[in-house]
């Protein structure tokens, strides 16, 4: 293993994922994590999956103070000489918990508005307490007139649960609701993890919301966590940090600097700016000391990252005097610490700007305690607007999906991630730019992809190969491809809390601008199973960059995209303008076939909540029918395709099935397998079955009645070549073979084998068939087939052309590059199935050809 990108900068907490091939690591095998020089580190393991013979088939891992000098590690079967490293200690009781990391202790309350009793550090508090806090707008426009109220909320912890207690990691997570201060009345759900790691003063917290409201009258003015930070010492020994675009917003609450500040009072007020606790004689200083007295005391310093582009910081003296400009930059690290003698409070919101309005505000930094608010949502920005952007749906006009609207953000969530250092003094500016570093991109340890890939982790994908002119070629296609939509995040803004992470559908080549306001072809919502994509070309590169865009995608789609609460529990909404708007909600959206790469690599337990949760989406599809626009009500619960419907399902049941060896979930997947052998034509029926989630069973409704694309290029066959795996069932693997063959052969060779039973017109878009095509070549040894995929590839415009040299500048409301036929679904498709082709029948590509 080895580090994702350089390396820790300073000693941190880590926590990762491993992959083991069948009958490698029996589940009561001790492991030990050994660094390159030989030293034995402490290290934390339990199992994240199994496989069907009860070996592990994803390990998780954590080490605790590991730093950037060693940059490489290995993990050992059998235990650990005795290590050094200090151990975690949990104490509960009916009020709080406890953590004790050996240098800082930590106090959760288990009941009521504050989640965080306290953190001391040698005996001194350092936080005296944090809860989180929600300013609600309502507006009403009654008798013409447009009336806003503000209502604050804060948390009310409702449930507590150690969910680790050590000896290197210990987690909390704790559940609530935003309570009004005012009225009594809850919403927002929310969900906060809190992390600590033995011997660190550092604490990581995951927060959750789930919303909840009525977006015509619920709108979120101000979201986010506000800590109680003793401030001690002369007001000139108290410091404010904030991270700038480079640098560092370094000030007191009273500064040093009057017009008069010169000699030894400049050379001391450096030192202050630095951070140095400063100090004077009462009677050689007392005329300065009178000038301190008279000068200006700032009480009050907010940074606002109102957008990807801008920032301001400001500062003033007490409530009801202006706000004073103090800087304006772009883009804001995304870290800020408040203290006096004897350290404080250092906090850093990890997509900072990336997930902007965003911001920190300290205000009492003159008083005994500063009030430290880390906005996920600041108030400094508009009131966040949940609305659906039309009253109605446009289906032809616009590719939306459904005649109703259904387009409500209730279930929606998103989740945003904290560090925390508790500081015994005012850090400078090195350790500053560590943990800027550390919040911003996390340290983690990976394997090499040679090894991902000898474990078959997540199924079939090829490592890079550049033997070859031919194969060159395809590697720089691929790699072109993702430098694009790279760019295009970058060009296009795709930034903001609600869309980090997404990418947009398709191209309008008139206005030069991607369609944003096109229906169902503005945010792409995981349709052609983009994180897919992209995690297949983190594997097989090991690329820090790769990672950090695949993990953005799973965090957004898997909780902007999906409902987790109310009537579409379960499932997501299909590609929109708004991410809940269209009229579509469909279980392959949420389905954990697209973030359990981000889970096993990872062990996020918030990420496992959500496998957890669509275990058993295949019921919401009784509340909604998903072909209920083609399928009238009939004896059947609901009616579902083989793909993408079932093929969801089936990613989740054998994500259930691997995590916690419920037999209940491998047995659906039995009872859907056993009902499309039964069919006339196996996978090549249907697809389109009645379905009861009670028995699991599909029943046969006709031979021939949908198309057949969207049971490939949904992830379907990504999770199928992995269940084949686990299940190793000949019959399944060549029902996979037998479709792969099928899908792009003449009518003449497909009624040989359906007697015209199946219409050569049900199977469209060639390219989204070549992954499942290749598997078909391989398992059945067939170079026909195999030259129809390469075919099929090479002729793709992705292939042919280099995205990079055939881009053109345009002016729309700015300069920018442009491709004018480029569309989302196609990049990840034509990515996707070249990585599984490569894999399988990189033999039969024909020399001389590589896309020209």
């Amino acid at each position: 293993m080895r580090w994702l990108g350089e390396g820790a900068s300073l000693p941190v907490g880590v926590t990762w994922g491993v992959p083991w091939k069948q009958g490698e690591l029996r589940r009561d095998e001790k492991l030990s994590l050994v660094s390159e020089d030989g030293r034995s580190c402490g290290v934390q393991s339990w199992p994240a999956a199994y496989w069907p013979d009860g070996t592990v088939k994803w390990s998780a891992h954590a080490a605790a103070g590991l730093a950037g000098e060693a940059k490489e590690f290995r993990l050992l079967k059998g235990e650990a000489e005795t290590s050094s490293t200090q151990a975690v200690s949990v104490t509960e009781t009916d009020e709080k918990i406890v953590l004790d990391t050996g240098l800082i202790r930590l106090s959760l309350g288990k009941q009521g508005s504050h989640w965080l009793r306290s953190i001391e550090r040698e005996g001194r508090a350092l936080c005296e307490g944090g809860a989180l806090v929600c300013l609600q707008e309502s507006c009403s426009e009654a008798s013409g007139a447009r009336t806003v109220r503000e209502e604050p909320f804060e948390s009310r912890v409702h449930r507590a649960v150690v969910e680790q207690g050590g000896p290197i990691r210990a987690v909390v997570r704790l559940d609530g609701r935003h309570r009004s201060v005012a009225s009594g009345r809850e919403w927002l759900p929310f969900t906060l993890r809190v992390y600590v790691y033995a011997g660190l003063e550092t604490i990581r917290i995951v927060h959750t919301f789930v919303y909840d409201g009525n977006p015509h009258q619920d709108a979120i003015r101000g979201l986010g966590i506000r800590f109680t930070v003793p401030m001690r010492g002369a007001p000139y020994n108290r410091h404010i940090r904030f991270a700038g675009d480079r640098g560092w917003f370094a000030e007191s609450p009273k500064t040093l600097h009057t017009r008069r500040t010169k000699g030894k009072y400049r050379e001391l007020f450096e030192s202050q700016t630095r951070g140095v606790t400063v100090r004077f004689d009462s009677e050689q200083d007392s005329y300065f000391l009178g000038l301190l007295d008279d000068s200006a005391t700032w009480d009050s310093f907010r940074l606002a990252q109102h957008s990807a582009r801008h920032y301001r910081i400001s500062k003033r003296t007490k409530p009801g005097c202006s706000w004073v400009k103090a800087a304006d930059g772009r883009r804001a690290g995304g870290l800020a610490y408040a203290g006096g003698e004897g350290g404080g409070l250092a906090v850093g919101l990890r997509r900072f700007w990336e997930k902007n309005p965003s911001g920190f505000e300290i205000s009492g930094a003159a008083g005994l305690r500063a009030d430290f608010a880390v906005w996920f949502w600041s108030p400094d920005g508009p009131a966040m607007d949940l609305r659906h952007y039309d009253t109605e749906t446009h289906v032809e006009s616009s590719y939306e999906g459904a005649e109703e609207l259904r387009a409500t953000p209730y279930g929606i969530a998103n989740t945003s991630e904290l560090l925390l250092w508790a500081e015994e003094e005012t850090p400078a500016e090195e350790r500053l730019e560590r943990m800027l570093r550390e919040c911003r991109n996390p340290s983690l340890l990976v394997c090499e992809p040679s090894y991902y890939h000898e474990a078959k982790a997540f199924g079939i994908w090829s490592l890079p190969d550049r033997s070859k002119p031919e194969l060159a070629r395809l590697e720089e296609r691929l790699d072109g491809i993702v430098a694009y939509y790279q760019r295009e995040i970058e060009q296009r803004d795709w930034y903001g809390f609600w869309d980090f992470g997404d990418v947009m559908h398709s191209y309008d080549p008139v206005r030069h601008v991607w369609n944003y306001d096109l229906g169902g072809c503005a945010w792409q919502n995981t349709e052609l199973a983009p994180n897919m994509w992209l995690w297949a070309m983190f594997l097989r590169s090991g690329r820090e960059d790769l990672f950090r865009m695949a993990e953005a995608m799973t965090r957004h789609t898997s909780e902007v995209d999906a409902y987790h609460i109310g009537e579409y529990a379960g499932l997501g909404s299909r590609h929109n303008v708004v991410h809940w708007g269209c009229g579509c909600k469909e279980a392959r959206i949420a389905m954990a076939g697209l973030h359990r790469y981000y889970y096993y690599l990872t062990a996020d337990e918030r990420t496992g909540d959500l496998l957890d949760d669509v275990k058993d989406a295949d019921f919401a599809t009784v509340r909604l029918d998903p072909m209920r626009a083609y399928f009238p009500p009939d004896e059947h619960p609901t009616h579902i395709r083989v793909g993408p419907d079932w093929a969801a399902f089936s990613s989740n049941w054998m994500t259930r099935w691997e995590r916690y060896e419920d037999t209940v979930y491998r047995d659906k997947i039995l009872t859907g397998i056993a009902c499309l052998k039964s069919a006339n034509f196996r996978l090549i029926s249907g697809p389109t079955y009645g379905y009861d989630p009670v028995t699991s069973k599909l029943t046969p409704m006709g031979d021939d009645n949908w198309g057949r694309h969207l049971a490939i290029c949904m992830g379907g066959p990504q999770a199928w070549f992995e269940l084949a795996d686990m299940l190793r069932d000949p019959e399944w693997e060549d029902m996979l073979a037998e479709f792969g063959v099928y899908y792009n052969q003449t009518q003449e060779r497909k009624d040989l084998l359906t007697k015209g039973a199946v219409s050569g017109t049900r199977f469209e878009h060639p390219v989204l068939s070549a992954g499942i095509a290749a598997f078909g070549a391989y398992y059945r040894q067939d170079s026909e087939t195999a030259k129809t995929v390469w075919d099929i590839l090479l002729a793709n415009e992705y292939a042919v052309i280099d995205l990079q040299g055939e881009t053109r500048e345009v002016a729309h409301v700015d300069r920018l590059s442009e491709i004018d036929w480029i569309n989302t679904n196609e990049a990840a498709q034509w990515s996707l199935n070249t990585i599984i082709a490569l894999e399988l029948i990189a033999s039969e590509l024909p020399e001389g050809r590589s896309g020209i």
